[in-house]
């Protein structure tokens, strides 16, 4: 480092003194061509299980964070509790210019998950979510109006519910394996709605008597969420050899 500051001393302020170079003939003709439209493909429409639909593509995911919100809760009996949570939330980076809905557009979610809480200090505690949310209705920003009545919303949950129950009574995929010394045994729950010709792309995973979250077939290898990679790809490996 030294050495390379003397060198930069030594220098006269025209050889030091930026030199401009001229655009190569790709890079001129790459300026001039008409940018991609990141929009279309979020608006066009897509097909999945024999059903129109259109935004975001089946496999891609949304990054957000959430501000700091406002959680309270109520206890009803030993094990069960009521929540609340208001909070904000912000795209992490920013959507292509013209895709998305507009303001004022509204969703209704049913959220299933695992919470997963441990003590810190006095007052603190570290939690971390994972599971699934099923969109019940939407209300466009044009119509004060949800696309559903309250009723046939309660009767698509009755039926997710449902699918659900008999996911969680099948039989789930085995898992024993080792991973850096330590021994990993739990199962796998295969997300029906992700089954296709007997093989399942994602799996809520279960290890040591505790929830991990989701793994998901993609592309480019198996992901989780707030796992280490090493791990994803050990547990991947089983739920591969089981499906082979």
């Amino acid at each position: 480092m030294a050495t390379l500051t003397k060198e930069k001393e030594k220098r006269s302020p025209e050889k030091a003194r930026p030199v401009k170079r001229e655009k190569s003939k790709e890079s001129v003709k790459k300026d001039l061509s008409p940018k991609k439209d990141l929009s279309s493909s979020y608006n066009k429409l897509k097909k999945y299980d024999g059903k129109v639909y259109t935004g975001m593509q089946i496999g891609r995911s949304h990054h957000w964070i959430y501000d700091a919100g406002d959680w309270r809760e109520t206890k009803i009996t030993p094990d069960l509790w009521e929540i609340s949570y208001a909070v904000t939330k912000r795209r992490k980076g920013k959507a292509p210019e013209g895709s998305g809905v507009p303001v004022g557009t509204g969703y209704h979610w049913y959220i299933l998950a695992h919470q997963y809480v441990e003590k810190l200090n006095a007052n603190d505690y570290s939690t971390a979510l994972t599971g699934l949310k099923f969109k019940l209705a939407h209300k466009r920003a044009s119509k004060n109006k949800w696309s559903v009545s309250g009723q046939t919303q309660r009767k698509h949950l009755i039926k997710f519910l449902k699918d659900l129950i008999a996911q969680l009574e099948s039989d789930p995929i085995p898992l024993e394996f080792e991973y850096k010394g330590d021994l990993y045994k739990g199962e796998g729950v295969p997300i029906s709605q992700t089954c296709q010709k007997g093989i399942c792309y994602e799996v809520d995973v279960n290890l040591n008597d505790q929830p991990m979250g989701i793994i998901r077939c993609a592309k480019s290898g198996w992901k989780m969420d707030g796992v280490n990679q090493g791990l994803v790809d050990a547990i991947g490996h089983q739920i591969f050899l089981h499906f082979e």
